[in-house]
């Protein structure tokens, strides 16, 4: 039982990375501008997080450092596409080429260094609990705060007035210009929302989730994180529970491994690539589905009439 309830655990870990990035990129989308480049985002934040927590030895200055750089990024992205009017799936490509680029450069120097001594958790003692302390409570603050990310962002979205400018801008920015919203500033904040999102999971991944630089190790998490807000249509509790359905296949895999089992290793490596494409495919087969739950506007180009 124990081994089921690290199983667990590592789940959720594995989840909280995905559903950082995926929420964030929601927010984008929902305002009406896909970014491509959460990959190469989420590795310059994964290196940028790192090597400030080997100098400063403090892991809240290394995720402060991980959101800036992901904000910076997504920052200049959503200058390019949106006051520069730039191709968004041309732009986010080259974003995701110059983060993976950029990133294997500045860590070069980090990947024999190491991190101080990793703080263990025990949520107000419930990690004691038999089978439910070391499958719920003994993990980083980060992947309650994400759950609660996912709360909020419901609420927020379908509840207050600004998630419903937000989503109009996304939907018909022609709309929300002619009644005096300022859509171009409102997509920067979603998109730079986004990028912080972006650099926030890959923070936890260099920091909590397998705390140490390897060139490559966001290894595809970005990709699967643009393909999970199609999979949650673009609603933040389905986005949240489809991360942790993805983080559980990846976790699996490995499990699978250390049980010896005869299946390729080569195979289980590739089973949450092909679980993304496979689930991809079936939704992409119910167009109206997608019609109905995608913004309108996504993806679209807006200038403001002179």
């Amino acid at each position: 039982m124990d081994v089921y309830a690290l199983l667990l655990a590592s789940t959720l870990n594995a989840g909280t990375v995905l559903a950082l990035a995926a929420l964030g990129e929601l927010i984008g989308e929902k305002a009406g501008v896909l970014n491509l480049g959460v990959e190469g985002m989420m590795l310059c934040a994964a290196i940028a997080a790192f090597a400030i927590g080997v100098h400063s030895g403090s892991d809240l200055m290394g995720f402060l450092g991980g959101i800036a750089a992901g904000a910076l990024l997504a920052a200049v992205f959503g200058w390019l596409v949106i006051w520069l009017g730039t191709n968004q799936y041309a732009t986010g490509l080259a974003l995701m080429l110059f983060g993976t680029g950029l990133s294997a450069f500045v860590g070069v120097d980090y990947v024999q260094a190491t991190l101080g001594a990793r703080p263990s958790f025990n949520g107000f003692g419930l990690g004691d609990i038999p089978l439910l302390g070391p499958a719920l409570f003994r993990l980083h603050p980060l992947v309650y705060a994400t759950a609660l990310l996912a709360v909020a962002l419901i609420w927020w979205l379908y509840r207050t007035r600004s998630g419903l400018v937000l989503r109009s801008v996304g939907e018909s920015p022609e709309s929300a210009h002619a009644l005096g919203y300022p859509v171009r500033r409102i997509r920067l904040a979603a998109v730079v929302f986004g990028g912080a999102m972006a650099g926030l999971a890959g923070a936890y991944l260099t920091l909590v989730y397998t705390p140490l630089w390897t060139e490559g190790m966001v290894a595809g998490k970005g990709w699967i994180a643009l393909a999970l807000v199609v999979f949650g249509t673009w609603r933040p509790a389905r986005v949240l529970l489809g991360a942790y359905l993805f983080g559980g296949v990846t976790m699996l895999q490995f499990y699978s491994q250390s049980r010896g089992t005869t299946i390729p290793t080569e195979f289980l490596a590739m089973t949450p690539y092909l679980a993304t494409v496979v689930v991809l495919a079936l939704i992409s087969r119910n167009a109206t589905w997608i019609r109905i739950n995608m913004p309108a506007s996504l993806g679209k180009p807006f200038t403001p009439a002179s």
